[in-house]
């Protein structure tokens, strides 16, 4: 089946990861908690961290400054990952975040990249015509809105930070939250009060 390791993979793999725990590189137990960290990693993460920064403007400033440090202030450890920044849209300034070259995200923050994310088709039309792509997801903007099309790289990964719905006024976090979705997080989306 396509996309699915071979037994020579695997092997190689197997053999990759016993030679650094032979060599005092790593050790199994950093192997699993690295895989239990990213095996835990949700589009919630991001979820919470856009409503903080909603309600709560030093940590907006923080979020906006250092999204790693922001994101380590939330509980999310982001040792051994490539620097978050966010991205902040306004009335005038729509964000979309791509990854041109494979798909570079931010699983520490976002979970795991769907599969749309990953596609050629997305990588390259999201760079030549964002507005089409934008109205596939159903997100269709103001004439006079501009979209910046940022490329999330293996050095430096990306997050939007999505204008506040109107009629959210006085909700708590957990209700704000509640309404972020994934695709707002990259831009592909935006989010409504419920």
């Amino acid at each position: 089946m396509a996309g699915q390791p071979t037994p020579e993979s695997l092997d190689l793999l197997e053999k990759l990861v016993a030679a650094l725990i032979r060599r005092g590189i790593t050790s199994e137990a950093a192997i699993a908690a690295k895989i239990a960290s990213t095996d835990r990693a949700s589009p919630e993460t991001g979820a919470r961290m856009v409503a903080r920064a909603w309600v709560d403007p030093a940590y907006r400033a923080l979020l906006l400054r250092d999204g790693s440090a922001a994101a380590e202030a939330m509980g999310v450890t982001m040792a051994g990952q490539p620097p978050l920044g966010v991205l902040e849209d306004t009335e005038a300034l729509h964000h979309l975040v791509v990854c041109t070259l494979c798909s570079c995200y931010p699983r520490a923050v976002i979970g795991y990249p769907p599969h749309w994310y990953k596609s050629a088709a997305y990588r390259a039309r999201a760079v030549r015509e964002p507005r089409a792509v934008l109205a596939e997801f159903g997100t269709v903007l103001p004439a006079g809105m501009q979209v910046r099309v940022v490329d999330s790289t293996a050095d430096f990964r990306w997050m939007v930070l999505p204008a506040r719905p109107a009629g959210t006024e006085g909700w708590d976090e957990a209700r704000l939250a509640a309404i972020v979705q994934r695709d707002h997080l990259v831009g592909v989306s935006l989010p409504h009060a419920a």
